[in-house]
């Protein structure tokens, strides 16, 4: 097993929920968190510990970014006008390494990091090699020329356990897809219950 996977394997059993909805998550099989003690660990939690755990839910889905980087993301959340907590899934959604995790190019949000890092992407004609890039709506992101043809495309595509959300405009045959607009919370199709209001009280303390 990768690190990758197992990586992303800890964190789902560790917040014991299958944050992606993977059919192979350890977490359909033992909703209780690793080690010895995993099953006696089912104490209330304080409002503090709540919060902390929607933080690293929400921080998980999307691939354990740095605690920096989603800081420094809720920061430029806070000053934008509007509901803070629907800036921050806004801009969560606007990075490329989640538009392409979305539109199905690759199986999981670990391989859409590593798929951009390698060069596989284009973003309105451009290389782009930052999984962070922030599309904006009406970008066009393509997979290149010579990586349609990889297996890890090829497979991502046919997995049934998850569809392309309304947001992002796909063609799956020229393995393009258009970043329409900005979702709403209400639009991500997260497998879990996501509570950005919970994170912006983490923050706000």
């Amino acid at each position: 097993m990768s690190k990758r996977q197992s990586a992303k394997y800890k964190i789902d059993r560790r917040l014991g929920e299958n944050i992606w909805g993977r059919p192979k998550s350890p977490v359909n099989k033992r909703e209780y968190g690793p080690g010895q003690h995993g099953q006696r660990r089912k104490g209330k939690l304080s409002d503090f510990g709540l919060q902390l755990r929607a933080k690293q839910k929400l921080k998980g889905h999307y691939g354990d970014i740095s605690e920096k980087q989603f800081r420094k993301t809720y920061e430029e959340a806070n000053r934008r006008r509007g509901d803070t907590s629907e800036n921050l899934i806004g801009l969560l959604e606007s990075r490329l390494d989640a538009v392409v995790y979305r539109a199905k190019f690759v199986p999981t949000i670990w391989s859409a990091r590593q798929f951009i890092n390698h060069g596989h992407i284009n973003v309105n004609g451009r290389r782009t090699n930052i999984p962070s890039y922030r599309c904006k709506p009406g970008d066009v992101i393509e997979v290149r020329e010579k990586s349609k043809q990889l297996v890890i495309v090829l497979e991502a595509v046919q997995l049934a356990e998850r569809d392309v959300p309304d947001y992002i405009e796909v063609d799956h045959t020229k393995m393009t897809a258009k970043y329409g607009r900005v979702p709403a919370l209400g639009d991500v199709p997260y497998a879990v219950q996501m509570e950005p209001n919970l994170v912006v009280e983490y923050y706000s303390r």
